[in-house]
């Protein structure tokens, strides 16, 4: 088959790039590692070597006497190997401690798992982390450990309220290409993936790959029905390395947990977790055909947006293939012009699409970089929808509301939506400080012209803010922010005057005419009513127990009464006085009732048995009230 085009877009490998790279991009040998010593690389200077992570990440400071973190390293090394020596080395190790996981499917033994943590720890070793990491030597040290260390940084580049800004966007470059499988190798997996011959599926497959990723490789071909496609085959045994690193990630961050104590500055357990989740769906490539199908429907109803079609009966776990497109790359902007096609309308409509993913559908492409979109037919094509985002309805409304917040400069309403992101508990948020802060940060960003707002140093700050006052953030949300960062770099390519905040404002209003607003706001009422419903029907029955308990002499109830000596007999007093209030009303209301039927005999135009009853509740009247005042009385001289 003929080669693909070099400037064509097309289905790809995640973040797979062509096999033939300019070669200026190629990293020197001399930059794959750091110089042995301290003494720093040329141009990156000896303070930001010397430094954790380039002064932005606090460290646990180590005293004199203390072991070294080369004896740390040593030590976590040493009872890893002790503990897993124990063990038989042809058992299988769990993932998470346990076997019911389904870490059993991946084989993991003792010996493969003792010598990655030797391979591991020699890296480390080399880059000297204790002494030094600046950011562009933390991504030299995640591409030298591998794929699956590659992948956590990659998810480390989207959560800018664990990482400070500069190591978020150099992690952001991080690569994931390399040496393309042997066409050998290439057939024999696709031939362990279908149960019939290759032939009665493919007519061709190009030799050379269109991209080869980490994770998985990329060719062209053609069907035997005379479709070009993409096929996307996940490399042999990646699913194995990628488990059993995760299990040692794991082992190392309960370890680095319990060293690092109070001063830990990243929650690693969430960091572990998310990477085993993206693991998950990362090898299996039927969740990305399913995307495909997903993306394709939601938006099917516009004409200027695409996605490849998967081929779902050629799909398994390890395969996916897809129509192959074609395109202009987006930000080859000199080709668009030059074949008719307007810049600014590109930007604004892949801004307004954009905001429908987000907003109205709820599943976004969470990687929209330039390499990721290219114009094909008049149509905005998404590439490499491996990861993808959603939101919920309700984390929806919340973005709804921040816009509209941000664009009227109202800290209160920009208070309101984070509180409703949060996945913690907000009972202990200081309401003042935060509204002090998102003041601070109004004032900073200028937010009163829209057109000048830096989206992705405000989002920045909103979720370092967020963080310092206690509110947890969702993994949705900052993957939001972080692809709203990457969009906005891609729309200020085609569009360099675009705010995407007023794009985003504008989709709000064009999509929702007041009587829609209206529609959703009662929607959105009626939903809450039925929740509170719930809620109250759920207190009745609570409540029907407790008077059914209390009716039985099953209930009991402790009473902690502070400020007291004796809270009993305040509590006799207080049933008293009810008691004898409740006889008051009684006779007078009893008094009324026979004054009113006229019963005989009667003194000063009263019935004697109601004036009895009138005369007895003036009388305890006024001892209840004399009983008060005289208690009021002797509280305040005590």
């Amino acid at each position: 088959m003929t080669e693909a085009r070099s400037d064509t877009g097309r289905g790809r490998a995640d973040d797979a790039t062509p096999a033939q790279q300019d070669p200026r991009a190629t990293t020197s040998p001399a930059e794959q590692a750091p110089p042995a010593g301290d003494v720093p690389p040329e141009g990156e200077g000896r303070r930001a070597w010397g430094c954790v992570m380039g002064t932005e990440l606090p460290r646990r400071q180590v005293p004199t006497t203390a072991k070294t973190p080369d004896d740390i390293l040593d030590a976590w090394y040493s009872a890893v190997r002790k503990r897993e020596e124990q063990r038989d080395s042809s058992q299988t190790i769990g993932l998470f401690g346990g076997r019911a996981d389904g870490a059993d499917d991946y084989g993991l033994t003792t010996g493969s798992r003792l010598a990655r943590i030797g391979e591991m720890v020699n890296i480390v070793r080399r880059y000297d982390i204790f002494h030094g990491l600046t950011p562009k030597s933390l991504r030299r040290m995640l591409e030298e450990l591998g794929p699956t260390f590659v992948k956590a940084g990659q998810i480390l580049s989207m959560r800018s309220e664990i990482l400070p800004e500069s190591f978020t966007r150099e992690l952001g470059k991080l690569r994931t290409s390399v040496e393309p499988m042997d066409r050998d190798t290439v057939i024999s997996a696709l031939r362990a993936e279908y149960d019939r011959p290759l032939e009665d599926i493919f007519d061709a497959i190009d030799d050379r790959p269109l991209g080869s990723a980490s994770v998985a490789q990329v060719h062209k071909a053609r069907l035997v029905t005379g479709e070009v496609v993409a096929v996307k085959l996940q490399r042999p045994h990646v699913q194995e390395i990628m488990a059993r690193d995760i299990s040692i990630i794991r082992s190392l961050a309960r370890y680095a947990s319990r060293f690092m104590g109070d001063e830990q500055f990243i929650d690693l357990q969430s960091v572990v977790d998310e990477l085993w989740q993206s693991f998950r769906e990362e090898t299996d490539f039927l969740v990305e055909a399913r995307s495909l199908e997903e993306f394709r429907r939601n938006n099917a109803g516009c004409r200027f947006v695409d996605c490849p079609k998967p081929y779902p009966a050629l799909c398994t776990r390890r395969v996916v293939v897809m129509d192959y497109v074609e395109g202009i790359p987006i930000n080859d902007t000199a080709r668009l012009v030059s074949e008719g096609y307007d810049l600014a309308e590109i930007g604004t409509k892949l801004a307004d699409n954009y905001t429908s993913q987000m907003l109205d559908d709820g599943f976004f492409h969470a990687d929209p970089h330039l390499g990721n979109l290219v114009i094909n037919g008049g149509k905005i094509v998404y590439l490499d929808l491996g990861i993808m985002g959603r939101l919920s309805s309700h984390d929806r409304g919340a973005v709804r509301d921040m816009v509209f917040a941000v664009a009227r400069c109202d800290s209160p309403a920009l208070a309101d939506g984070l509180l409703r992101f949060s996945t913690s508990d907000t009972s202990e948020v200081d309401h003042a400080h935060l509204l002090a802060d998102l003041d601070a940060i109004v004032a900073d960003y200028g937010l009163a012209d829209l057109s000048d707002l830096d989206i992705g140093s405000f989002m920045n700050a909103l979720i370092s803010m967020a963080q310092k006052n206690g509110i947890e953030l969702p993994g949705s949300v900052t993957m939001l922010a972080r692809s709203l960062v990457t969009l906005e770099g891609v729309v200020h390519t085609l569009l360099p005057d675009a705010s995407i905040v007023e794009i985003i404002q504008s989709h709000l209003r064009a999509h929702a005419a007041p009587d829609e607003l209206v529609r959703q706001e009662l929607s959105r009422l009626s939903r809450e009513t039925v929740a509170a419903t719930h809620g109250l029907l759920g207190a009745a029955g609570d409540l029907s127990l407790i008077t059914r308990m209390l009716t039985r002499g099953q209930l009991r109830v402790n009473l902690d009464l502070a400020g007291t000596a004796d809270p009993l007999e305040d509590l006799s007093r207080i049933a008293n006085r009810l008691t004898m209030s409740v006889i008051v009303a009684g006779l007078f209301i009893g008094s009324s009732v026979v004054y009113y039927a006229r019963i005989q005999p009667v003194i000063f135009g009263i019935p004697i048995i109601g004036f009895i009853g009138y005369l007895a509740a003036f009388i305890l009247g006024v001892w209840v009230a004399h009983d008060v005042i005289r208690e009021s009385r002797r509280r305040r001289r005590r």
